[in-house]
């Protein structure tokens, strides 16, 4: 019986099953040619607010999502609290200090920190809302400048253009969503392009520590 030589779906690489073309100005640009803007919100203790609070946050944020003409995501990230570069700067001191006595309570205090969050095990959250933008005449080739017929200058001049005309309209989408959320209480700041790399790093490489994966971006 005959065997098939070819193994190109045991060597694809893992990028290959990244939905994400590239990060530009920002804007994460997906493969299909859309566009997704994140933005980081701030937090609010639900549970210490009193019951008419409680009522006219829920109201409010109803009113948010009726609004909305358009999808969104919402999505909370938890993570171990990383005291690294805390212990890190601790030791800085610990080795420039010149006072013996100073010296052992800084060397009894990281002890003290490294073991009550290993006990604790304490987690970080952040809270992100997805806004989305996709047009259904552009494709990944455009966003990527490489079109069929012209030159190369008018190919990119075109894409540069396309990419700029639904940043506009995505830019729109981020205005609601931030205008309606502060209704609420909750401040919203969009990440740029390197806290989107990060947070795109650490989502596809959830058990890896090191430096954020290296995506194409705008030169």
């Amino acid at each position: 019986m005959p065997t098939s030589s070819s193994n190109s779906s045991n060597t694809r690489s893992t990028q290959d099953f990244v939905p994400v073309a590239e990060v530009r100005d920002g804007i994460i640009v997906l493969k299909d040619g859309s566009l997704r803007a994140v933005l980081l919100a701030s937090s609010i203790n639900f549970a210490l607010k009193s019951e008419d609070e409680q009522t006219a946050f829920i109201v409010q944020f109803q009113n948010f999502l009726n609004s909305l003409d358009f999808s969104v995501q919402i999505f909370v990230q938890s993570r171990m609290l990383d005291i690294r570069p805390y212990i890190a700067t601790l030791e800085a001191q610990f080795k420039q200090q010149l006072d013996d006595l100073m010296r052992i309570q800084i060397r009894e205090y990281i002890e003290f920190i490294k073991s009550f969050t290993e006990a604790a095990n304490i987690m970080t959250k952040n809270f992100f809302v997805v806004v989305p933008y996709s047009s259904v005449s552009v494709s990944t080739s455009k966003i990527s400048g490489i079109l069929p017929f012209g030159s190369k200058k008018t190919d990119q001049a075109a894409a540069n253009k396309s990419f700029e005309e639904q940043v506009t309209q995505l830019e729109q989408r981020i205005s609601i969503v931030q205008q309606g959320l502060v209704r609420t209480g909750v401040r919203t700041v969009q990440l740029g392009t390197e806290e989107a790399i990060e947070l795109l790093y650490k989502m596809f490489n959830p058990g890896e520590e090191g430096k954020p994966m290296v995506l194409q971006q705008d030169q």
